[in-house]
């Protein structure tokens, strides 16, 4: 069994919920994956398709900037806009440390019923 979680690793759990809600809305899951696919990115170029206004994608990608989820420079005129790889490794590591969490628990309920 894998021992518990030390206080800083609790802390920076909690510290990440400004990144589950930025991953939390289905149109800023979509910006996601089109960086993802994409790579960096204008908000022309993320814009075309979605059938969202600008405005909207512009409010989305700030809230993804907030949670440190997105970078930005600027180009010209243009704000070229780009995934923070090292964030999405955080929220994995994060899922991995929570479901290890419900592991650990589930095996201790299961030996507490069996004994």
């Amino acid at each position: 069994m894998r021992k518990r979680p030390n206080r800083r690793t609790a802390f920076e759990l909690l510290d990440s919920a400004p990144l589950f809600a930025a991953l939390g809305d289905q149109m800023r899951l979509r910006l996601v994956s089109r960086l993802c696919e994409q790579g960096a990115a204008s908000i022309s170029r993320l814009t075309a398709g979605t059938g969202v206004t600008r405005q909207a994608i512009s409010k989305h990608l700030r809230v993804m900037h907030n949670s440190g989820l997105v970078d930005s420079t600027r180009r010209g005129r243009e704000r070229i806009w780009r995934l923070n790889q090292r964030r999405l490794q955080d929220a994995r590591r994060y899922v991995e440390i929570i479901s290890q969490q419900w592991d650990d628990a589930l095996a201790r309920l299961r030996t507490f019923v069996e004994d």
